[in-house]
């Protein structure tokens, strides 16, 4: 079961659209249209992509109705510290949530500032209720469409990181990101799997 919410849809998706409809006619200027679509929403964002951890074994041990209980849960936890480092939330699929920050040193915060909340949160309720997230982290040049979604390598491979390789509480990023973020102190681990997308990535040390 898929949900999925948009924010923002109108303009910006409509002359993207127009221009690819351009773009796919016979002896169309590929090249010509592609600069036009970098120079209308060509942007430098850093991306993130949360995922839940053991979420399909939630569903078939608890039913569907406890798989929306957490997502709920975990939107009403996590929302507000979003919001409080500067993060826009793009849209919420599923059990996963995609966020854009100007600034990569506050997704970092954001990030980690997560994971402990729900550390607390978690302690405070019932085993099956945990909420067990997954964080990928991006940084680079992204297609930005309105407030409805972004797209690149980048964004690509926050995806892959957060929501088929992080296991529960891990915070993995892209090489662009850790060379974006001037955080002293901040220790990352390189991985052995490289997400397309990036040349290499990353697991944030941190503690809960």
């Amino acid at each position: 079961m898929r949900i999925t919410r948009r924010i923002g849809q109108g303009a910006s998706e409509e002359r993207l659209s127009t221009l690819i409809e351009d773009r796919m006619k016979p002896g169309a200027d590929k090249v010509r249209i592609d600069k036009r679509i970098w120079d209308l929403f060509g942007e430098t964002w850093c991306v993130m992509f949360t995922d839940l951890a053991g979420f399909s074994r939630s569903v078939e041990a608890f039913g569907i109705t406890h798989f929306l209980q957490t997502i709920f849960a975990s939107e009403r936890e996590l929302v507000p510290l979003i919001d409080e480092h500067d993060g826009i939330l793009i849209k919420s699929e599923g059990d996963s949530l995609l966020v854009i920050f100007r600034n990569p040193a506050k997704a970092l915060t954001c990030a980690v500032e997560m994971q402990r909340h729900l550390k607390v949160h978690n302690d405070s309720t019932p085993a099956e209720d945990d909420i067990l997230l997954c964080i990928g982290l991006g940084f680079g040049q992204v297609l930005k469409i309105g407030d409805a979604d972004v797209f690149g390598a980048q964004v690509n491979a926050a995806s892959k990181l957060g929501e088929d390789t992080a296991k529960a509480w891990e915070i993995l990023v892209t090489g662009a990101f850790c060379d974006a973020v001037d955080e002293a102190g901040v220790e990352f681990e390189p991985l052995d799997v490289v997400p397309p997308g990036a040349k290499s990535a990353f697991r944030v040390v941190y503690e809960l």
